[in-house]
């Protein structure tokens, strides 16, 4: 069975963040590492720090598109040890 989700790749190279959304992490991953994604092939190796699963891949591109807005260093690393969206966390319970 199929699940979507965000995941975060993290390159060994540059120690940059990469977020993308997908329906199907393994063969996602798979492209990431082989080269065939333009946008990470120049930052290889990378490393997968977190996959977080959604209900869709519609909700998934959607939390996705809202955590690359975010654009900090610290909000994602936070994501990673948390395994979860910011916007999901309950304030004042």
């Amino acid at each position: 069975m199929k699940k979507s989700g965000v995941y975060i790749l993290r390159s060994l190279k540059n120690k940059r963040f990469y977020i993308g959304s997908t329906d199907n992490i393994e063969r996602r991953f798979k492209d990431h590492i082989s080269g065939r994604v333009l946008s990470t092939k120049n930052i290889r190796p990378l490393v997968l720090e977190s996959f977080l699963e959604c209900e869709s891949l519609r909700q998934a591109r959607g939390f996705e598109y809202k955590l690359k807005k975010y654009k900090r260093k610290d909000i994602i690393n936070k994501v990673i040890t948390d395994n979860n969206f910011p916007w999901l966390f309950k304030r004042g319970v």
